[in-house]
């Protein structure tokens, strides 16, 4: 048997273009026999599907068209993002230009924890960070600021917490709002911090009076972990009074915008992270209001030296005196040893689209959400939470007991004909249409709120419709 291509080195690109032909086809036509935004049947008819498709998974004897194969069966099985109806979660449509950068980086295959395994991508890593940092905090007011690429908002509200506990001194005490995503006070429990504070959110932000009193009565160190996106309704927390209240204390704040974040790039909606460069440290996520693939993660810091609590030596990857030599040292640029060099596809889209361009997809998802909120509120059969803050839309059939709800949606899902999220507020559940694709368009938001009054009234009559 010979041996199989690779995907590098003089021949890397001659064996991929056949294999790309082979991969977009059998992408186009498992989307086609999926025929929506979701597989229909639920989940044990996906999985016997699947199975059928994909048969023994480690054969003695390898299958020569398994790559089309299981690609189809993959995209077949898919939740589409990139269909307007597919609308459940902060998980969004990725950018062309961005997959494709993705895939050189599989190709090369660097590795960034040693500058010999990824010469060029160290260096562009340390551009593209340097430059989201800065447009967060602007140029720095000590020295410049600086961020770190991560998986996502969890290891990034994991690392923020990391870097609290180190700069502190001590132990912090994590202060959150009863909105705060629940990565935080998990972060808390893996470093073994004290069991947060939770501060009241009556109105889905930080009730900044009710913080005050929080930070008067407990002995520091402090942090206090505000949130710029809720993945629930979109809130943004009142970043300034909230940053007021953590200087007046001497506590340490983070915030959490893996949402909100990509609203840097708007100059119609920046303003509403006004008060974002008064953190300590901030999460970002660019494979939400970045149309990225997974994972592309930040956290940047306001004070670069804040970085040096993660560094470690290790002989075969940074020894002293290569570094001394100038080999730049990778091991402090993150929690993990090996990653992959995920900084290129953010360095093309950010050079590809700019920020006005970028700043054009996020208004017209911010347009598009505003536009479903006034056909929910128009329509006499369905009741608004409240106007959008940001992309997501949270709505209910009016009159509908929250076990209703919760059957339209799993109903939704089994068709296989629209795919929307949850949530509970003020005490009922609500569907959640997250707003992320920006080619949706008015007859696709009407088309969804159709789906839903459909489907509630064949619940309603008690039989499902074929």
């Amino acid at each position: 048997m010979s041996t199989p291509p690779l995907a590098s080195g003089p021949a890397g690109p001659y064996a991929l273009r056949p294999l790309l032909d082979t991969v977009l086809d059998a992408l186009d036509t498992g989307a086609r026999i999926r025929g929506g935004p979701l597989p229909a049947g639920g989940p044990d008819a996906v999985a016997a599907r699947l199975r059928e498709a994909v048969g023994e998974v480690l054969p003695d004897h390898g299958a020569p068209h398994a790559l089309r194969t299981l690609v189809h069966a993959f995209a077949e099985g898919a939740a589409d993002p990139a269909h307007p109806l597919c609308a459940a979660h902060l998980h969004c449509p990725p950018l062309a230009v961005a997959t494709a950068a993705d895939l050189a980086a599989s190709a090369l295959n660097p590795s960034l924890d040693s500058w010999d395994q990824a010469p060029a991508a160290s260096e562009l890593e340390a551009m593209v960070t340097a430059a989201l940092a800065r447009e967060i905090y602007g140029s720095g007011q000590s020295g410049p600021p600086d961020s770190v690429i991560t998986t996502g908002g969890t290891e990034s509200n994991q690392l923020a917490l990391l870097l609290a506990r180190e700069a502190c001194g001590g132990t912090p005490r994590l202060v959150v709002g009863a909105n705060a995503h629940h990565s935080l006070p998990r972060a808390a429990w893996l470093l073994g911090l004290p069991e947060p504070v939770v501060v009241p959110a009556p109105d889905g932000t930080i009730d900044p009076t009710a913080l005050d009193a929080v930070l008067t009565r407990l002995p520091g160190p402090l942090l206090v972990a505000a949130t710029a996106g809720t993945t629930d309704a979109g809130h943004i927390d009142p970043l300034p009074e909230i940053a007021a209240r953590c200087t007046a204390h001497g506590a340490r704040l983070h915030i959490d915008a893996a949402y909100g974040g990509g609203l840097l790039f708007s100059d119609r909606h920046r303003t509403r992270l006004t008060g974002l460069d008064a953190a300590d440290t901030v999460t970002l996520d660019l494979h939400k209001l970045g149309w990225q693939p997974v994972a592309a993660g930040l956290l940047a810091v306001r004070d670069a030296h804040d970085l040096t609590a993660l560094r470690q030596r290790a002989d075969y990857l940074n020894a002293t005196d290569d570094t001394e030599a100038g080999l730049p040292d990778l091991l402090g640029r993150s929690l993990r040893t090996t990653r992959r060099p995920d900084v290129l596809k953010l360095a093309v889209t950010l050079k590809t689209l700019g920020r006005h361009g970028l700043g054009t997809l996020v208004d017209q998802v911010c347009a598009r959400a505003r536009e479903f909120a006034a056909l929910v509120h128009e329509h006499p059969g369905f009741e608004l939470h409240a106007p959008p803050v940001i992309s997501t839309v949270l709505f209910r059939p009016a009159d509908a007991p929250d076990t209703t709800v919760a059957a339209v949606r799993r109903a939704l899902l089994t068709d296989g004909r629209a795919v929307l999220g949850r949530a509970r507020l003020d005490g009922r559940l609500w569907l959640k249409a997250t707003l992320l694709n920006p080619v949706t368009g008015p007859d696709d938001l009407a088309a969804l709120l159709h789906l839903v009054a459909a489907r509630r009234a064949t619940l309603a009559e008690g039989h499902t419709p074929r």
